[in-house]
C-alpha cells in the first residue's frame, strides 16, 4: 500500500467530509466551511486543498470511485469463464453492499451525478471516473461469453442503478432486499443476456 503524505492524507480527509454531507445535508449543504467544521479542521483548511466549488466537486468524484473501485471489488469476482452463477454472485455481493454497508457513499454518488447534469465540467470528470468501472464490467461480460458487452453493461447498470436508486432514495427506501434477491435478479438478467 503506497504510504500517504501528509497533504494527500488531508485531500482524502476533505473528500471523505464532502461524501458524508452531500449524503447528509445533500449539495446545497456542501460548501468549504461545512467541510471544515465537520472534519474538525482549521477555517480554510479545505480551500487550501481545494481552492473552488469546482475543484471541491471533482475531489469529491475523484474520491467516491477511489472508494467504490473498493466496494464493487471486481478485480475479486470469480473468473467468467467458469459460468454465470459466479458472476451473479460476485455482483450480488457487490451490489448488496451499496445498498447495506455504503448507503451512504451511495447515496452521495446520486447526488454528484445531479449536480453533473447542471454542470458540463464535472459530468465530464464524473463519467471519466466511472468509465474505469464499466470497462473492467464489459471485460468480464466478454469473458463470460457475450456477444454484445456494450449493450450488457447498460443493461447491467440500468438494472444496478434502479434497484441502488428504488432502495436508497426511491419508493422502496425501507425495503432493501436481501442478498439472496439480489443475487436471483442478477442471475436472471444474465441468463436472459446469453440467450440465442
Amino acid at each position: 500500500m503506497p504510504v500517504r503524505t501528509p497533504s494527500a492524507a488531508r485531500a482524502d480527509l476533505v473528500a471523505d467530509t464532502a461524501l458524508a454531507l452531500l449524503a447528509e445535508r445533500g449539495m446545497r449543504g456542501l460548501t468549504h466551511r461545512a467541510v471544515d467544521e465537520a472534519a474538525g479542521l482549521p477555517q480554510g483548511s479545505t480551500s487550501n486543498v481545494a481552492r473552488t466549488r469546482q475543484a471541491l466537486l471533482e475531489l469529491a468524484v475523484r474520491r467516491l470511485a477511489e472508494r467504490e473501485a473498493r466496494v464493487l471489488a471486481l478485480e475479486e469476482m470469480p473468473d467468467p469463464r467458469g459460468g454465470l452463477d459466479g458472476l451473479a454472485d460476485g455482483l450480488a455481493l457487490a451490489t448488496h453492499r451499496s445498498l447495506t454497508r455504503h448507503r451512504a457513499l451511495t447515496l452521495a454518488r446520486y447526488e454528484l451525478a445531479l449536480e453533473a447534469t447542471r454542470r458540463p465540467e464535472l459530468r465530464a470528470y464524473f463519467d471519466a471516473t466511472g468509465r474505469r468501472f464499466r470497462d473492467q464490467l464489459g471485460a468480464l461480460l466478454t469473458a463470460a461469453g457475450s456477444l454484445a458487452p456494450g449493450r450488457h453493461v447498460l443493461s447491467l447498470v440500468a438494472w444496478a442503478d434502479g434497484l441502488l436508486f428504488s432502495c436508497v432514495a426511491g419508493s422502496f427506501n425501507n425495503e432493501v432486499p436481501s442478498l439472496e434477491e439480489v443475487r436471483a435478479g442478477l442471475r436472471e438478467l444474465l441468463a436472459g443476456m446469453s440467450g440465442p
